[in-house]
């Protein structure tokens, strides 16, 4: 069975913002954990991006 994990590391969703501008269909998101106690502010990473076909700025969703 898994455990309960209690503590300051959480999931987070980050999300390309250039692709949402762009208006072509689709999405690009990643999946990553952060640690809420060191790093309060949402996540702001350069990712790359396949539809696009390049690095862009991904940000934190939610």
């Amino acid at each position: 069975m898994a455990k309960k994990v209690k503590g300051n590391r959480i999931q987070v969703i980050l999300e390309c913002t250039e692709h949402k501008d762009s208006g072509m269909p689709g999405t690009s998101r990643y999946i990553t954990t952060k640690n809420r106690k060191n790093t309060p502010e949402r996540l702001e990473l350069k990712k790359y991006n396949p539809i696009l076909k390049r690095m862009t700025i991904h940000k934190e969703i939610k």
